[in-house]
């Protein structure tokens, strides 16, 4: 898989032709967006951090991100994340754009880069 097929936007941004299926990846439905403005096609909740691990992160975004981003990792490889991210992991090889979309506004220090690595680690395997 070529990484143009798997793109990350913000459910503010503009919607473009290129963006393909739009997956929300977010717990919790962005504030303010309509269903119809936000064009979700599919919404991955079981692929986010759980609850204690989004609430344990906000509490001290600061200094946790590293052990964030190890906990998270761990819940991805864990049973009740696996079925969701193989699904996920099926949408992409389906071919075609894929676009991961959240409402975080620091996307960078986010769950969304931990979930890009991980599916592309996973989609690399033979």
């Amino acid at each position: 898989m070529g990484k143009s097929s798997l793109r990350v936007r913000r459910v503010y941004d503009p919607l473009e032709d290129a963006d393909g299926v739009r997956v929300l990846v977010d717990r919790l439905w962005p504030r303010g967006e309509s269903k119809a403005k936000a064009a979700i096609d599919r919404w991955a909740k079981d692929v986010t951090p759980s609850n204690e691990l989004r609430s344990w992160y906000h509490q001290d975004r600061g200094s946790r991100y590293d052990d964030f981003v190890d906990r998270y990792r761990a819940e991805l490889a864990d049973p009740a994340h696996t079925a969701a991210v193989g699904e996920l992991l099926a949408l992409i090889r389906e071919g075609g754009p894929v676009t991961l979309v959240t409402a975080v506004k620091d996307v960078p220090h986010s769950h969304v880069p931990v979930l890009v690595e991980h599916l592309e680690h996973e989609l690399a395997r033979p």
